[in-house]
């Protein structure tokens, strides 16, 4: 006969699931509440990490930018060398033409050359103008990225240091959920998690609250007050989803209006009263 695995879970009662289900849920809103002491600092800190890196980005987009800039000013510059040198050939040539056809040939070529020039003159000024917009702009983003780099590591330290001051109890309570979950079949714990997890508060599992669901506050028939009482099977609430137990299940005590009953005034008083 193959023996029972020592890690395998023991079979619980409904009463027992429900009662670690719970443990669990309370175990879980206290690491929520940790996180929720950090506020919105891990949010600004991944914020600030994306904002650095796409100005990161776009600095490096600009310099290659104005490299291909650079690269466009020295070629135009060598095409009006040799446009010079084009001109300057062909008006020593214009000195020993034969005739006019050669001579008009020749000027219409040193006109296109000169043209040429002053093109490649105009584009090295645009180009020259472009490379201070873009050295202006890195250095402009190249500020903000030094700026952001600081508030980020300002950031960071804030928030280690309410990491350091929460940690050593947040891993306790990790542990403590992670040794309840063992506890718990894993379907079971799956649809805890799930309905968890669509809960706005992240509360899977509630207590009864004057005859209604501790989630949503709707009422619960009394039948069904019966069932969530007797502990025999799960009850899931039929508008919100979430597992509801008993408050004395969640340790919760609720209090009981006692109606003051007024003596009676038995005869023997009576008597004792006209009596005296």
């Amino acid at each position: 006969m193959a023996k029972e695995s020592k890690n395998e879970p023991k079979e619980l009662t409904v009463e027992q699931k429900l009662k670690a289900l719970f443990q669990l849920q309370t175990t879980l809103s206290k690491i929520d509440e940790i996180k929720t002491l950090r506020g919105e600092l891990p949010l600004e800190v991944q914020d600030l990490e994306d904002e650095i890196a796409g100005l990161s980005t776009r600095v490096e987009k600009i310099k290659s930018e104005v490299e291909e800039l650079r690269s466009a000013i020295a070629t135009k510059r060598i095409e009006i060398e040799t446009a010079t040198a084009s001109v300057d050939k062909y008006k020593s040539q214009q000195d020993n033409v034969r005739n006019n056809r050669e001579y008009d040939f020749l000027t219409k070529e040193i006109e296109f050359q000169t043209l040429e020039i002053e093109l490649c003159e105009k584009r090295i000024r645009e180009f020259t103008a472009e490379e201070e917009i873009k050295r202006e702009e890195i250095e402009k983003n190249a500020q903000a990225l030094e700026e952001r780099e600081k508030d980020l590591e300002q950031k960071k330290n804030e928030l280690d240091e309410i990491i350091a001051e929460t940690k050593q109890e947040e891993e306790k309570l990790r542990d403590k959920a992670k040794d309840l979950e063992t506890k718990i079949e894993p379907r079971l714990l799956q649809s805890f998690k799930r309905i968890r997890k669509n809960s706005r508060n992240g509360l899977g599992i509630v207590y009864v609250q004057r005859d209604a669901c501790g989630g949503c506050f709707n009422k619960i028939p009394p039948q069904r007050q019966l069932d969530i009482r007797s502990r025999k099977k799960i009850i899931v609430c039929e508008y919100c989803g979430r597992i509801m137990i008993d408050p004395e299940l969640a340790g919760i005590e609720i209090e009981h209006k006692v109606e003051e009953v007024e003596p009676k005034t038995t005869k023997r008083a009576i008597k004792r009263k006209t009596a005296e």
